[in-house]
């Protein structure tokens, strides 16, 4: 609930004023367990927030942890089903990779998440509980909607869930810590980019609208060049100075997994340059996971680095994403949860 909601259940409970922002306080800043925690809270009172109300705290099912450090967590949620969220620590940062939504409608064919189909939107208290009720929480120092499904698909839950984490009331993080990425779906998009001010990445991966088309279905509904003119009208700010911490606008990037001999020629490299003129932004570049029966093949590293070094020549900023947690499926593109769901 934000603060608002909270002090409407005080006043249906005949609770002082004050006491909705002690309630925030124990959610959203302290690590607690039950109601009966809120010490500061009378006895008579916490009784009647137990009898109406749950914290909404789940701890994960299973875990997993890879040989780089990476953990792999399965969270169950409010309806009964299953996501996977990615704990992945560096010696600079703790990201947090939380998911959106049980499956995907997007249907991308590179993607895991895509084949499990969608099968139910999460609850923002499904979102925050994959942060909330993780072990490592005290660590964190960056959150990306990166896991399971399409975040616009879901803006409602997802905007509560980013107030929550940037609000006085709440976490009180700095939105450069949060990144929300998408296909594009140009409704929420606007939205997203009007109500919130986190980072911003898309999933761009083929960079003519034919063959995006092909393996991206989401370019049917969101051609990305519609998506671009969008973004055009949005500052953002300079890619080489995006970690600089006083950079005030959000940050753009775009995400670019390099398929061998599909989306790696120069034409492609080209075609990325002359799409992302006028834009600040960067691109990540991402190495392609194996999937089961899956006709795609990773890029050479080699081919990752020259195209990274080119269009960095170009001018547009790019990066190489280091390949993080494979071996437990918990990379880029292999979650998934349909062996979970419905038992």
């Amino acid at each position: 609930m934000s603060l608002n909601e909270l002090q409407d259940v005080v006043y249906k409970l005949g609770m002082p004023k004050f006491a909705a922002k002690q309630i925030a306080a124990w959610l959203y800043t302290k690590q607690i367990y039950s109601i009966a925690e809120m010490s500061n809270i009378s006895k008579v009172f916490r009784e009647k927030l137990d009898e109406e109300y749950e914290l909404g705290r789940r701890m994960p099912a299973k875990k997993l942890v890879s040989k780089d450090g990476t953990i792999k967590y399965l969270f169950p949620t409010q309806s009964g089903h299953f996501v996977e969220t990615v704990y992945i620590p560096t010696a600079e940062r703790a990201t947090l990779c939380i998911s959106s939504q049980v499956g995907c409608k997007m249907g991308c064919q590179f993607c895991m998440t895509g084949r499990q189909k969608f099968q139910a939107q999460l609850t923002a208290a499904d979102i925050l509980n994959q942060i909330y009720a993780l072990p490592e929480f005290n660590q964190l120092t960056n959150i990306v909607f990166m896991g399971q499904g399409e975040p616009l698909d879901n803006l409602d839950n997802v905007l509560r869930v980013c107030e929550i984490l940037t609000a006085s009331y709440g976490l009180a993080w700095s939105p450069k810590r949060i990144t929300v990425s998408t296909v594009g779906d140009l409704k929420g998009l606007r939205r997203f980019l009007n109500e919130s001010q986190c980072n911003l990445a898309i999933s761009l991966h083929f960079p003519t609208p034919a063959q995006r088309l092909e393996y991206m279905p989401a370019e049917n509904a969101w051609p990305i060049r519609k998506v671009i003119e969008l973004l055009k009208e949005y500052e953002f700010c300079n890619a080489e100075l995006q970690w600089h911490e006083g950079a005030k606008q959000r940050r753009l990037s775009f995400e670019y997994i390099v398929f061998a001999g599909l989306n790696d020629s120069h034409r492609h490299r080209d075609a990325i340059v002359e799409l992302l003129a006028g834009l600040d932004c960067r691109v990540n570049l991402i190495p392609f996971h194996t999937i089961p029966d899956s006709p795609f093949k990773a890029a050479p590293e080699q081919r990752m680095k020259e195209i990274r070094d080119y269009l960095t020549y170009k001018g547009v900023f790019s990066t190489l994403r280091a390949s993080r947690g494979e071996d437990i499926m918990a990379a880029c593109g292999l979650l998934t949860t349909k062996d979970y769901q419905n038992k």
